[in-house]
């Protein structure tokens, strides 16, 4: 007693004979156990009585123990005090609960059962509510398997009247991964190697335990070479060393990697994959514009879609390689810091433009197939593999050819005769036309300028008509080269008919005859008249010019 003061013991004093109140929680002492309860000294004047039920553990009945009660009505009917050790232990344990809420300590509750909306659980006796969403940070797979299990629960909700409690695991596993995160961030630095666990894998990465905290492993951070799901290299649950990257203490991000705790492979790359080496690889992946190959495991190299034939134009890749298919290869470049080996097909073959002047001579004549068409002319493949190009100017001595579509199918097999050699910048023009005679030439060699011939009416024009004349030679004749006069061509002249006209000029650089049904009708000079005189109807270039434009004007008015 000498460890208190006077005041101290003044108050116990004053406290042991103050008399309990209605609403109160008191002391009280088991003082014989019955079958049905116990009987209980409280202080009153009349013992107090409890049934088993109010003990959570009946075994905690024992006679001489004291316990708590809480005082509900001096005395019912028969005389006896009313108390309940449920609503004390409840008291006790609301005040426990509001001062956890308050300070936001976790506390331990057991999941008793589900219900509608989430889990009841037993948080210090008091029943309270779990919600489905604050169950987990993460998806659950068997969320029915919490049932039974006694865990952390942050308190987020209390309400005294309707005695409801709602407590949250997600928010106390946040709690929790917070403190662990901060002792991470305290014991490891970037660069560090620690071990960790595989937690779960993702397309883009993997997640590792490295201690209660989880860490990405990215992708692009797994392996050297490419790859094309985490789950090539990674197994769940398996132990492996990483390499830490990023700790980010603002956002609690934790990078780590594990190719970098393996050599470069590109570290010498130069040395081993010379420029004109030629190599074996393996096409491990197609794309639109050439084909990703494996060198060596970890090293990939590129060819693009120009660098596989010398003869053809490769638009589709797939079109001659498929996936695992070995190809022997030039290198043509290596960038180390790009990471990039680009390699060639072709060049591993001879270059058949290496031998063009060779084997092919201009006028020579070859049997070519159409593989492309386009409005302009047709390319075409030589027996030796090079494409050429047969202009649609080429195609008809006699003939004008707006689309090459219109005379040639692809996969088409025709003779033609080399123009030109263009060996520097690899372009082989032919010609279908000059594999045959040229008419106009058997034309002039035949008829001279002033000869009289008879032309067929092929087509009739506002401002003059066409005639055909031997060999399929067509020209245009205007109206006032025309012997017939005073109408338009189309009342004067009918199609097919046969007139004669007389060769003007002939021009053989612009292969154009100008021709004259007007000169036809005129009577020859008599002998004694002749005299060397400069013909009044003389034609220059510029006349050749000028009916080339009247010709054009006629086709555009048609």
């Amino acid at each position: 007693m000498n460890n208190y003061s006077k005041e101290q013991l003044n108050r116990l004093l004053e406290a042991s004979f103050e008399t309990p109140k209605e609403g109160d929680i008191i002391k009280a002492k088991i003082i014989k156990r019955t079958e049905n309860g116990v009987l209980l000294n409280i202080g009153l004047k009349a013992e107090g009585f409890l049934p088993l039920e109010e003990f959570s553990n009946p075994d905690e009945a024992v006679e001489g123990k004291e316990i708590y009660v809480y005082l509900e009505a001096y005395e019912n009917r028969e005389g006896f005090p009313v108390i309940s050790k449920r609503k004390a232990d409840f008291q006790f344990a609301w005040d426990k609960i509001r001062h956890l809420y308050e300070t936001g300590e976790l506390a331990m509750a057991t999941v008793r059962k589900r219900i509608k909306g989430g889990f009841t659980v037993d948080l210090l006796s008091v029943e309270a509510f779990l919600p489905s969403s604050q169950i987990e940070f993460k998806s659950q797979s068997n969320i029915d398997g919490i049932i039974g299990q006694t865990m952390d629960v942050k308190i987020v909700k209390i309400n005294m009247q309707r005695k409801n409690i709602v407590v949250s695991r997600k928010l106390a596993v946040e709690e929790e991964q917070e403190r662990v995160r901060k002792k991470i961030f305290n014991e490891i630095k970037t660069g560090d190697t620690i071990d960790g666990v595989v937690k779960n894998i993702t397309d883009y990465g993997g997640f590792i335990d490295i201690g209660g905290v989880d860490a990405l492993l990215h992708i692009s951070d797994i392996s050297w070479t490419k790859i094309t799901h985490p789950a090539e290299v990674l197994k769940s649950n398996s132990k492996i060393k990483v390499k830490v990257l990023v700790m980010d203490r603002s956002t609690g991000r934790i990078a780590v990697g594990l190719k970098q705790l393996m050599p470069h492979p590109w570290e010498s790359i130069e040395k081993k994959y010379r420029v004109g080496a030629k190599i074996k690889c393996k096409v491990a992946n197609l794309a639109e514009h050439g084909a990703f190959v494996e060198i060596e495991k970890e090293i990939e190299g590129f060819i693009p879609a120009t660098e596989m034939s010398w003869s053809k134009e490769i638009k589709k890749p797939s079109a001659i390689l498929k996936v695992s298919d070995v190809v022997d290869a030039i290198v043509l470049s290596v960038d180390r810091d790009e990471k990039k080996i680009i390699l060639g097909m072709k060049q591993a073959k001879p270059d058949p433009w290496s031998e063009v002047d060779e084997r092919h001579k201009v006028g020579q004549r070859v049997t070519v197939k159409v593989t492309n068409l386009k409005d302009f002319g047709a390319f075409v493949r030589l027996p030796n593999g090079i494409e050429g190009l047969i202009h649609i100017n080429d195609f008809f001595w006699d003939k004008k050819v707006k689309k090459a579509s219109d005379y040639l199918k692809k996969g088409q097999r025709v003779e033609a005769s080399i123009l030109s050699i263009d060996r520097k910048n690899r372009r082989i023009s032919l010609s279908i036309k000059h594999t045959k005679d040229d008419p106009f030439t058997r034309f002039v060699e035949e008829y001279s300028e002033g000869t009289k011939i008879i032309g067929k009416v092929s087509d009739i024009l506002p401002k003059g008509i066409r005639v055909t004349l031997r060999e399929g030679i067509e020209e245009f004749i205007p109206s006032n080269f025309l012997g017939r006069r005073g109408k338009k061509p189309r009342d004067l002249y009918k199609l097919g008919e046969e007139i004669e006209v007389v060769i003007k000029k002939i021009n053989t650089k612009i292969r154009h005859i100008i021709l004259s049904e007007r000169e036809s009708r005129k009577q020859p000079p008599k002998k004694k008249e002749v005299v060397l005189k400069p013909s009044p109807d003389k034609f220059t270039i510029a006349d050749i010019i000028a009916s080339r434009k009247e010709e054009k004007k006629n086709e555009e008015v048609q």
